[in-house]
């Protein structure tokens, strides 16, 4: 029987990681506390071994692409899983980037708001008509769990007054740090600079072609993201890979993305800053037809004026809606400047005004709402220019109730993928099972995360729907029988 000890040859086809195998080319490793076994004639003791399809074929051999905040996490459940039950199993994760996670580090300003603190079917509301295919990956993994586990992983968090939940120390690498040293703890190996270049069937597996060998797989899990922030390394090839095992991949677009657009007066108060307002969008009917009496959306937080349009959290929770009408000028959008008042109460007030402090500068008034440069613009834009109260006219003052209550706010588009924080789009929910995350198209294929038809709202959304399909697709993956 041939015996191959410990080595770093860097020839040698595969290692031995946890007694998972390995093929691996590149990366150096430290071989400590390895088991010895016999595997068709080969017996190893520590180190690297022949890599072979009769070798894999001894073990179930989970191959996961993507170590974002899905990859990792659906990782670190199937190892789980194969320690907790004695499955002779191993967990691959391929990363062609240089470092895992880095959507994860630039994430939240890189804070990383890990998730939203509130229930299932908060989350649930926050993606829309998807939201329902999220049920069952909520009921497992829900907020509180996600913050429980990285509690576990010791790393605290924080809620904002928002929801929005952070952690403690407000540092990013601290929650891709976690979730890597989970995955490791829990077995899986992490291989880094492992670009895939495609993905074939083979019998009940598949084959991962890489660009320094091919790699069999019993069971999948694609976590590869979208398009957005492709700086980071999402391209979205992974549609190309779903789309040649026949998948349906629903039009991507970018989505919590800044928008492009604005008058000229806008473009002249970037940089102001709104802490509470109301952003609805607004279908644009076609003509003949009467127009809706209700938004599309409409989403109530923190807004930006910017130099090419708007941004924040109220603009890019909207945007979503925007991109998806396919042509900006179906759909409109307007800002509600003080959510609290009425536009009636508004009216009221400035009659009021006008008798008992008539001489009183309408912009001075208004300052007390918004930012005076905001004040002062709307008040220009309005025709109430250096007005007092007993000065302005009957239609500017109707004008600038009609700002305050439903600033037009003209979109010609976005800032693009480049800008994106998520992707809309992507594998359609129809021809992914919920339950299991396994494709109804593909035995033994599972996807999560981004690469989901799947979009939520800015606030951590998006993170807890990553987490909670991850989880499921690592359970049901490394769950099912080879």
């Amino acid at each position: 029987m041939q015996v191959i000890e410990a080595t770093k040859d860097p020839q040698s086809a595969g290692i031995i990681i946890n007694s998972s195998a390995v093929f691996v080319k590149k990366i150096d490793v430290v071989l400590t506390d390895f088991e010895t076994f016999e595997s068709n004639g080969v017996a190893v003791k520590a180190g690297f071994v022949p890599f072979s399809r009769d070798f894999v074929g001894t073990r179930m051999n989970i191959v996961v692409v993507g170590a974002g905040a899905a990859g990792l996490m659906a990782a670190a459940t199937a190892a789980s899983v194969f320690r907790e039950q004695s499955i002779p199993g191993r967990v691959i994760v391929l990363e062609k980037n240089r470092k895992a996670g880095v959507k994860i580090l630039m994430s939240g300003g890189t804070r990383c708001n890990i998730t939203h603190d509130c229930g299932p079917e908060g989350i649930m509301e926050a993606f829309g008509r998807g939201g329902a295919f999220l049920r069952q990956a909520l009921a497992l993994l829900p907020p509180a769990a996600v913050v429980r586990l990285f509690h576990s992983l010791g790393v605290d968090t924080q809620v904002e007054s928002t929801g929005k939940v952070f952690p403690t120390s407000n540092r990013a690498l601290d929650v891709r740090d976690a979730l890597l040293r989970y995955a490791i703890e829990a077995g899986a190996e992490v291989k880094l600079e492992a670009v895939v270049k495609s993905i074939d069937r083979e019998g009940e597996g598949f084959v991962v072609r890489m660009e320094d060998g091919d790699l069999p797989a019993d069971r999948l899990i694609v976590t590869s993201g979208g398009r957005s922030y492709p700086g980071c390394g999402t391209i979205g090839e992974g549609y190309g890979w779903m789309t040649a095992m026949g998948h349906c991949i629903v039009p991507t677009r970018p989505a919590l993305v800044p928008l492009v657009g604005g008058e000229k007066w806008m473009h002249e108060i970037s940089g102001v800053t709104l802490e509470h307002v109301g952003a609805s969008v607004w279908s644009v009917p076609e003509a003949g037809k009467k127009a809706e009496k209700r938004p599309l959306l409409t989403r109530a937080g923190g807004f930006l004026f910017t130099h090419v349009g708007f941004s924040g959290p109220t603009a890019m929770d909207v945007s979503g809606v925007i991109t998806g009408a396919g042509d900006s000028s179906k759909t409109r959008l307007t800002l509600d400047l003080v959510p609290d008042k009425s536009a009636p109460s508004i009216e009221t007030w400035f009659d009021e005004s006008r008798r008992r402090d008539g001489r009183r500068k309408v912009v001075a008034a208004i300052s007390e709402w918004v930012p005076k440069r905001l004040a002062e613009a709307i008040s220009i834009d309005a025709g109430a220019n250096d007005c007092s109260f007993a000065e302005l006219p009957r239609a500017a003052m109707m004008k600038l109730t009609s700002h305050l209550k439903q600033l037009p706010l003209p979109v010609s588009g976005t800032r693009g993928f480049e800008k994106a924080e998520v992707t809309a789009g992507g594998v359609s929910l129809r021809e992914v099972d919920p339950r299991t995350m396994q494709s109804r198209l593909v035995p033994n294929l599972f996807i999560a995360g981004e690469i989901l038809d799947l979009d939520g709202w800015i606030g951590g959304y998006n993170f807890q729907s990553a987490f909670s399909t991850a989880h499921v697709a690592g359970l049901h993956s490394a769950n099912t029988e080879p």
